[in-house]
């Protein structure tokens, strides 16, 4: 987990990549398909494919599921957008005893940090067990500071535990279950949302971690 802080703002690499990406199709808004019925990703294959852009983080498919570590900060984009309320779930496993799992919503679809310093998201940013294991968020694009919106340190991430992640969207209001039990709630009264702001990405810093059964169900 990144506990440095970038300033706020975007900066000058951020744009560049945008600008790349919008051009040649690298992780392009305009263009993504909307999810207007159920979309489901179970990993059951050899390699992550186009369905997904990769901003450097290194993402591998094993033993039919998605696996990551050490990507600080290089989200997996889903190259499809997400309805304005939507329901998310799938299955996330640590094998770290950093716990950290750590996703996002409603994201650009091309954002990532360059240099490991601080990390300016695009969306919302949702992590179980961040900061070596300590504390669990929803943020608004700055994972720190005044962009943590609701919070909770009663949990702990178990290294080896699957857990069954749903997120729901409806209207502003953004509520996480982990295995079908209330978890973090928080209402945006200014809800992301448009060509800039409809992607779900996994992220990830350093531990390791498994995700797999993905769904997206509109609302």
């Amino acid at each position: 987990m990144n506990t440095r802080a970038r300033p706020a703002g975007r900066n000058t690499f951020y744009l560049l990549t945008l600008a790349i990406g919008a051009t040649v199709g690298f992780g392009c808004k305009v263009e993504a398909p909307m999810i207007t019925e159920p979309f489901a990703d179970t990993f059951d294959r050899a390699e992550v494919g186009p369905a997904w852009n990769d901003t450097g983080g290194g993402y591998q498919i094993k033993d039919g599921t998605l696996r990551i570590q050490g990507a600080y900060n290089h989200p997996l984009w889903l190259r499809k957008a997400l309805p304005h309320d939507v329901t998310v779930e799938f299955d996330a496993t640590s094998h770290s005893a950093s716990g950290d799992i750590k996703f996002e919503l409603f994201g650009d679809g091309v954002t990532f940090d360059p240099d490991k310093g601080g990390y300016m998201a695009s969306g919302y940013v949702l992590i179980f067990g961040g900061w070596s294991n300590s504390l669990s968020v929803i943020c608004r694009q700055n994972e720190h500071n005044e962009g943590v919106k609701a919070k909770r340190d009663d949990i702990r991430v178990e290294p080896g535990k699957t857990y069954h992640f749903e997120v729901s969207r409806k209207g502003g209001t953004i509520d996480w279950k982990i295995d079908g039990q209330p978890f973090l709630s928080w209402t945006d009264p200014s809800p992301f949302y448009g060509p800039e702001n409809s992607f779900l990405g996994f992220n990830n810093w350093d531990a390791d971690v498994r995700y797999d059964n993905l769904r997206i169900s509109p609302l």
